[in-house]
């Protein structure tokens, strides 16, 4: 039986407001489901009201988007550490180039599987270094290799055995006593480590019911004249890893309930982030290796589209939705490209890290959000300092 809170005339003013303000500011939704039976099952779905970025005093928000850095990557050998101070390099350039009021680390942040140490977050710590040092505040979401488990390489099993392993000291918070398990780190680890220990972090562990699902949140940016939010950044954890590369329809309906929540009219302005591009990106590609044609707008086109496994909802709900201006995702390290799609926009960020595979010039997608006029604009901002691929994706 569901129960009631009756307030009588004489309640405190101030316990009302209290009241008022969890009803607004913590709200949950149970949506019943019929099993095929009389009976009903119930299942609570938490939403809440997002965190706040603003735009600054002259009415621009600024994002600068980090891609498949790739920490980590054969870090037994003295390659895999010189892609990671490379890697340091681009982002440095990047952002003291375009000095952005936001970065997003949009997956593959780490190569897990390549991590033979307990805890992943050593390196998850130093890819966030070069914007935690500069002072900007960040958010972050999973790629498929981000939590993936250790993968034996097979020559360490040749006459040069295992080369020697470094652990982390004991004393670090995040060590497994000194002792290197091989068993990698979860997502759910990886970001309590990031959120716990920096205040400039945005990142969020997503509702527990939509694990093993975990970056799934939204944050929004205020006007500079006064609280009423100008654009919501909406975050996605497209799988890949421990489980498949896809977007749930249980994280369908949390965007859902959660855009109702939070956008009933679709007057605010959306933008979309996740790591591994749906397969409606195959729908709109250039051909591979060749030229890329307008109304797509891009550099680098050397590869297939390498997309989730299934699609179970997102793109309608999205495509359906006048609110939604364009999704970015990372992922194919050989692509740069944004394409219309029905009334959004489907953009590739650029491969910032010198981890993974490919050897194409490094660089970042940059994002220019105007409050007034209302704009979105876009370009790739390369390692060494050159631009290119302007877009609009408010039009």
């Amino acid at each position: 039986m569901a129960s009631a809170v009756h307030l009588s005339t004489s309640s405190s003013p101030l316990l009302l407001l209290v009241l008022l303000l969890l009803a607004l500011f913590s709200t949950s939704i149970c949506r019943e489901e019929n099993n095929g039976d009389d009976d009903k099952k119930t299942t609570l779905l938490r939403l809440s009201y997002p965190d706040s970025l603003r735009f600054s005093a002259v009415s621009s928000f600024k994002i600068a988007l980090f891609a498949d850095l790739h920490y980590g990557e054969n870090a037994w050998t003295d390659w895999g550490p010189a892609q990671d101070d490379k890697s340091d390099r681009v982002m440095s350039a990047v952002l003291d180039k375009e000095n952005p009021d936001f970065v997003i680390y949009l997956g593959d942040v780490i190569t897990a599987n390549n991590l033979p140490i307990p805890n992943a977050s050593l390196y998850w710590d130093r890819a966030i270094s070069p914007t935690r040092r500069r002072g900007i505040p960040w958010a972050t979401i999973f790629g498929n290799h981000d939590d993936a488990p250790f993968e034996w390489p097979s020559d360490w099993f040749s006459s040069t055995g295992i080369p020697q392993v470094y652990c982390p000291p004991a004393n670090m918070s995040f060590s497994d006593d000194g002792v290197c398990s091989f068993r990698g780190t979860q997502r759910i680890e990886i970001l309590k480590m990031e959120i716990n220990n920096n205040r400039l972090s945005y990142s969020k562990n997503g509702p527990k019911e939509l694990w093993p699902s975990v970056s799934n949140y939204v944050l929004q940016v205020l006007s500079s004249r006064d609280l009423e939010p100008v654009l919501l950044l909406y975050f996605l954890d497209s799988g890949g890893g421990t489980y498949p590369e896809v977007i749930a329809n249980a994280q369908v309906k949390w965007f859902q309930m959660q855009s109702q929540l939070i956008n009933p009219d679709r007057k605010v302005p959306e933008l979309i982030f996740w790591h591994v591009p749906s397969i409606a990106y195959s729908k709109v590609a250039p051909t591979p290796n060749c030229e890329i044609h307008k109304p797509c707008i891009g550099s680098i086109n050397k590869e297939g589209v390498a997309s989730q496994e299934v699609e179970w909802g997102i793109m309608d709900i999205l495509a359906s939705r006048p609110s939604v201006k364009a999704i970015f995702v990372g992922h194919n390290h050989g692509l740069d490209w944004c394409c219309p799609y029905e009334n959004l926009w489907l953009c590739f960020a650029r491969h910032t890290g010198y981890g993974g595979y490919g050897n194409w010039p490094r660089g970042a997608r940059i994002i220019q959000i105007t409050e007034q006029p209302f704009s979105v604009k876009s370009w790739i901002r390369m390692e060494d300092g050159t631009e290119h691929s302007d877009v609009v994706l408010s039009s």
